[in-house]
C-alpha cells in the first residue's frame, strides 16, 4: 500500500460537489427536453408513450403550456425519472415536491433503518455495507469495519466514505486487489449505468476523480471466473490473513413515496472458497470476544 497520495489526485478529505452547486435547466421545458434527450426519445416518441400529441410535448419544453401535475407526474413515469428529479420538475412545474427525502436516522424511517441493520447484522460473518445514491456509506457491519481499518487508509474513512473511492485510491484496496482490472471495469460500468439513468452531477464528478487514479497495468489483466452480470462480481484481495476470494452482489430497496429508501443499496459480500470462509469466522470471533490469536488457516 502507498504512503502517499500522488500529487494528481484529488485528496480523499475532500467532499465531492453538491449536487445543488451544478448548474441544471431552470424551467420545466428545460427539464423534460433534457430528460427526454436523456432517454433517447423524440418528441413524437414521447408523445406516443404519454398518449398525447407531438404539439402537446412541443408546447410544453418551450413554454407555451404548462402541464397539469398529473401531466408531469405522467411524464416522470414515461421517462423513468428517480423520485429525487421528479420533485424537481414538479417544482419547476409550480407544484409541491411530492416524494419526501429524510435522513436515514429520521424516527420516521426507524421501522426501514431496524429493517437495513437486520441485513447488515444477520450477513455476519460476512462483510455488507448500506449505501446511499452517491455510493457514500451509511452503515456497515462489523465485518466490514474489520476488513476496511486493515486495509485502508485512515484518510479514506474520513466521512463521507465512498466505496468507489475506498476500492480504486491508491491509499484504498486497488493496491491490494488481485483482479482489479476486472472490478475497476466493474464499478465504473455501474457508476455509467447510474449516470444515464439520472445524469446526477455528483455521480458525473466522481466519474472524472475516478479516472484520475491509476490504471492497472495491461500486462496482468487477472479475469476471474464466476462473474455474472447486474447480479454477481468476483473480488479478490490480499489481506493481512492471506488472499481473500469473495463475491460480491447488490440489493436495492425500493419505495414508491420515499427518496431516501429508494436510494438505498446494501452491498453484500461472500467468501467464495474454504480458505476465505474460516478468516471471516475468525475475524468474527475475535470480535465476539473469542480466541482471536488462533492460527490463521491456510490457503
Amino acid at each position: 500500500m502507498t504512503s502517499a497520495t500522488p500529487a494528481p489526485h484529488r485528496s480523499p478529505r475532500h467532499p465531492l460537489p453538491h449536487r445543488a452547486a451544478a448548474a441544471g435547466p431552470a424551467s420545466f421545458g428545460d427539464h423534460l427536453r433534457t430528460w427526454r434527450q436523456q432517454r433517447h426519445l423524440s418528441q413524437l416518441e414521447l408523445a406516443d408513450e404519454a398518449d398525447i400529441s407531438t404539439r402537446h410535448v412541443s408546447f410544453m419544453e418551450t413554454g407555451r403550456t404548462n402541464p397539469s401535475r398529473d401531466m408531469v407526474l405522467r411524464l416522470c413515469e414515461r421517462l423513468a425519472i428517480p423520485l429525487r428529479e421528479r420533485n424537481a420538475l414538479l417544482v419547476a412545474a409550480g407544484y409541491a415536491p411530492m416524494y419526501r427525502e429524510r435522513a436515514l436516522d429520521d424516527p420516521a424511517l426507524a421501522a426501514a433503518r431496524q429493517a437495513v441493520e437486520l441485513v447488515l447484522k444477520g450477513h455476519e460473518p460476512c462483510p455488507a455495507i448500506a449505501l446511499d445514491r452517491c455510493w457514500n456509506v451509511v452503515a456497515t457491519n462489523r465485518a466490514a469495519q474489520a476488513l476496511l481499518a486493515a486495509h485502508v487508509s485512515p484518510a479514506l474513512l474520513a466521512p463521507p466514505v465512498n466505496v468507489f473511492r475506498l476500492s480504486l485510491h491508491p491509499e484504498g484496496l486497488a493496491p491490494r486487489i488481485a483482479n482489479l482490472a476486472q472490478w475497476r471495469h466493474h464499478l465504473f460500468e455501474r457508476l455509467r449505468q447510474q449516470i444515464q439513468a439520472t445524469a446526477d452531477p455528483t455521480l458525473i464528478a466522481l466519474q472524472a476523480e475516478l479516472l484520475e487514479y491509476p490504471a492497472p497495468e495491461e500486462s496482468s489483466p487477472l479475469v476471474l471466473a464466476g462473474e455474472m452480470l447486474g447480479v454477481v462480481m468476483p473480488f479478490c484481495f490480499e489481506s493481512v490473513h492471506g488472499m481473500l476470494s469473495l463475491i460480491s452482489t447488490t440489493t436495492i430497496f425500493g419505495t414508491p413515496v420515499d427518496v431516501t429508501l429508494q436510494e438505498l443499496a446494501v452491498e453484500s459480500f461472500f467468501p467464495a472458497d474454504e480458505f476465505t470462509a474460516q478468516v471471516l469466522r475468525q475475524v468474527a470471533a475475535s470480535q465476539n470476544g473469542g480466541n482471536g490469536n488462533r492460527e490463521t488457516p491456510k490457503p
